[in-house]
This record gives structure tokens, C-alpha cells and sequence, in this order.
């Protein structure tokens, strides 16, 4: 056995069971046996890979989680903490990873869309998700998609017909709960627009009470022709936790897809997001904000890649560190052989509010098409100190200043998400976030 996999964290999933859900199909069976071996050979990722340069799991590999939670349907939640401000349709909530019928909200179902939990899909119609859950993860930094993979117990499978519009937004909730131990739950979500179709996706992830559990959440989004998708990833996950997210986000001719994320939460949160737009004129936006205090980590990777003629990509990002607290992100764009005409533009702005701060960015572009128009840059800096002293001789508190000036930086990131109510509720969280 490979010196990774002698890590505690290694070591307590070598007798982890399969999950119970969809066990007994060969197909499903064999995959997660595969996923799992190579996850327990391989071990965690360290720092000699470029992936995870900037994040070091040590810590994390001398911690035992058990899976999953026995006691999911039978953790407390209060149903107020999952509401949002202007959020009050469909909606499916998972607590510790489990499904949870009686926070959730699934009848009643418009024409044209299908939303149900995985759990329920692979008893109903399995097959139809059969290359989803199957999927190779080669890469060597792969390793908890691998997890995923082996060990995801539910999700959420999203399915809009053709043509069809779901105009109220849809919601995700993932809550991580206090338990007796702590846990590891995982989670796949695997998501698909048809030609034409319209969806506004709203996905929280919230905490009740203090875990400090390992979450991972695998999230496969299809967009057919002339789709059109909105997605809005709120993450306020309890301090001690962390999360791994992976996405992967395929974009077929002219289909849109706009991106918002606020990351607050979390001890050591992780968010990849793979995007291809592979269909002529094809548009990916992208804008999202990270703010850090304490010890908190927050590791943002993107990669997107034109595949495709005329196709357009658009990602403004910020980062605000306070205290100890570190940021990472990197925002790699590739522009393929064949993708002439494309329009690329990655902008990544920080803060840091103490010396002790820090934030690492690492843009990159490639360019291997004719005609194309590309720009990408980075800066790090620190708030203002003549808009500071404007602010502090009129009366304002070095607080409240510093509150004013970090919104003022973030604001533009959120402008374009849909809801006045919502993006209000956006500002007053990431103002009450900061020290």
C-alpha cells in the first residue's frame, strides 16, 4: 500500500461501507468499488501538485470521519434558516446528505420539469443516469470527485423539456447538522436543460448548529441548444467545516449560463468549476466573491475552455481576507484550436484587511484559434486610505467605514443577479460577515 493511503483520514474509509441507495445494480455497484480504490491509492492531494499548491491537507488527513448519518431524518432544522428573500418555490433540502421530505418542497411540479431526489431517480430510472454516475476521474488531483463518486448517497436530479421556461427559482439547500461524531456526506447532483429551456437555480449551503463535518458536493450541469440557466450559490457553511465542491458545466450552441457565488462560510472550503462551450456562440458569466476572516481557507479553481466558434466568456471575481485568513484563486481560460472569433475577459481583484491576511491569484490564458480577444488580469491591495479618512472625519466608526468601502468593492459582483430582494440580502450578509 502507497504511503498516502496510510493517513488516518485513509485509513477510516478502508471498511466504509457503499451506500444503500441504488446497491444491487452491477453497473452502479462497480463504479463506486473502482472510485474507492483509487481514491484509497492514490490518498489526499498534496501541495507537489499544481491543483492543490496552495492548500495543504494535512490536517485534514489526520482526522476519521464516519460516512454518512443514520440520524439524518431526526436532526433538528429550523425551517427559517433556509429561507431566502424572494426564494419561495420549489425546493429540496438535504441535511448531512440525506434527503429530507419534510423540509422540501416538490409538489405540485410544472409541465416540462422533472425534480426529484437521487435516491428516488435510481429506484425509478436508473439507467438514464448511468453515464452520469459513471464518469472517469483520471486526474491526479481528482481525488474527491473520486469520493464523491464512491460514496454519494443522494442528490438532486433536475431534468427541463425542451422549450419549457421554469421562471420561479428552484432551490438547493444543503445543511450540514450537528451530530455525536463527525461525519463525511457527499452528494451528486446531475442537472440538464433542453433546447430552449430556461431555469433560475438558487443553491444554499447552511449550517444548523456547530459540525465540523467533511461535505462534498459533485454537480454535473447539461445545457442544450439555446438553453438559458441562472445559478446562484450562497455558501455560509458552519466555521469548522469543510466543504469540497466540484462542478462541471457544459454549454452546447448558443446556450447561456450566468454564475453568482458569495463564499462565507467554512473552516476550509474548496469550489471547482469546469466549464466547456462546446456549440457556436455559446456565453458563459461567471461573478463571484469570497470574504475570509479568522483562519477561515477559501480555495476558488476555474477553468473554462472555448471549444467553439464566436463563443464568449465573462468572469469578475473578488476576494477579501481579514485577520488570518487566506484566499486562493485561480482562473485559467483556454481558447482551442478551431474556437476562432472568441471573446475571453477574467478579471480577480482582492483586499486584504490585515497584515496577516493573505491571497494568492494565479490568472492564466492559452490561445490556440485566430481572431480571438482575450484579456485576463490580477491585483492585490488594500482598502483606500483617503476614501478611509473621508469616511472616519465625518463621524462614521473605523467598522462601519471599513463595512462601506469592502461592499463598495464587492457590489459590482452582484449587480447583475436577479431579485432586488435578493441581492439586498446578498449585501447584508457579506457586511455582517466581516469582523
Amino acid at each position: 500500500m502507497s504511503q498516502p493511503a496510510q493517513t488516518p483520514f485513509v485509513e477510516s474509509l478502508l471498511t466504509a461501507e457503499l451506500p444503500a441507495t441504488g446497491k444491487g445494480l452491477a453497473w452502479l455497484d462497480a463504479s463506486r468499488r473502482e472510485h474507492l480504490a483509487a481514491f484509497v491509492a492514490a490518498g489526499l492531494p498534496d501541495t507537489r501538485m499544481e491543483a492543490w499548491k496552495y492548500t495543504a491537507l494535512r490536517a485534514l488527513g489526520q482526522r476519521r470521519f464516519l460516512v454518512g448519518d443514520a440520524q439524518a431524518a431526526m436532526r433538528p432544522v429550523d425551517p427559517a434558516s433556509l429561507v431566502l428573500p424572494g426564494v419561495d418555490g420549489l425546493q429540496l433540502v438535504f441535511v448531512n446528505g440525506a434527503f429530507r421530505a419534510d423540509l422540501s418542497r416538490i409538489d405540485s411540479l410544472p409541465a416540462g420539469l422533472s425534480l426529484q431526489p437521487l435516491s428516488q431517480a435510481l429506484e425509478r430510472d436508473a439507467e438514464s443516469l448511468r453515464f452520469a454516475l459513471t464518469r472517469p476521474y483520471r486526474e491526479a488531483g481528482d481525488a474527491f470527485a473520486r469520493l464523491n463518486a464512491a460514496l454519494a448517497a443522494d442528490g438532486v436530479v433536475l431534468q427541463v423539456a425542451a422549450g419549457t421556461k421554469i421562471t420561479p427559482p428552484i432551490s438547493m439547500i444543503f445543511v450540514g447538522a450537528a451530530a455525536e461524531a463527525d461525519l463525511s456526506w457527499h452528494v451528486r447532483n446531475v442537472i440538464e436543460l433542453g433546447e430552449g429551456a430556461e431555469l433560475n437555480l438558487v443553491e444554499q449551503h447552511v449550517a444548523s448548529g456547530e459540525p465540523s463535518h467533511l461535505g462534498t458536493v459533485v454537480t454535473d450541469i447539461v445545457l442544450r441548444d439555446d438553453a438559458r440557466l441562472q445559478h446562484s450559490v450562497l455558501q455560509n457553511a458552519a466555521e469548522a467545516s469543510t466543504l469540497i465542491r466540484r462542478g462541471s458545466l457544459q454549454l452546447s450552441a448558443r446556450a447561456q449560463a450566468s454564475l453568482h457565488v458569495l463564499e462565507l462560510g467554512g473552516a476550509l472550503v474548496r469550489h471547482d468549476l469546469q466549464a466547456e462551450l462546446i456549440g457556436d456562440q455559446a456565453r458563459l458569466d461567471t461573478r463571484g466573491v469570497f470574504v475570509l476572516r479568522g483562519r477561515q481557507h477559501v480555495d476558488t479553481q476555474l477553468a473554462i475552455r472555448h471549444q467553439a466558434r464566436n463563443t464568449a466568456s465573462e468572469s469578475i471575481w473578488r476576494g477579501v481576507a481579514d485577520q488570518r485568513a487566506r484566499g486562493v484563486f485561480r482562473g485559467a481560460i483556454v481558447v482551442a484550436e478551431g474556437a476562432d472569433g472568441s471573446d475571453a475577459n477574467l478579471s480577480n481583484k482582492n483586499l486584504l484587511l490585515s497584515a496577516q491576511a493573505e491571497i494568492d491569484t494565479k490568472p492564466e490564458l492559452e490561445i490556440y484559434a485566430d481572431e480571438v480577444k482575450a484579456a485576463h488580469g490580477a491585483t492585490i491591495g488594500q482598502l483606500d486610505e483617503r476614501a478611509m479618512f473621508y469616511l472616519r472625519s465625518r463621524g462614521i466608526p473605523l467598522a462601519e467605514a471599513r463595512g462601506i468601502l469592502t461592499a463598495a468593492f464587492c457590489r459590482s459582483v452582484f449587480e447583475s443577479l436577479p431579485g432586488e430582494a435578493l441581492r439586498e440580502h446578498v449585501s447584508t450578509a457579506l457586511i455582517a460577515h466581516l469582523p
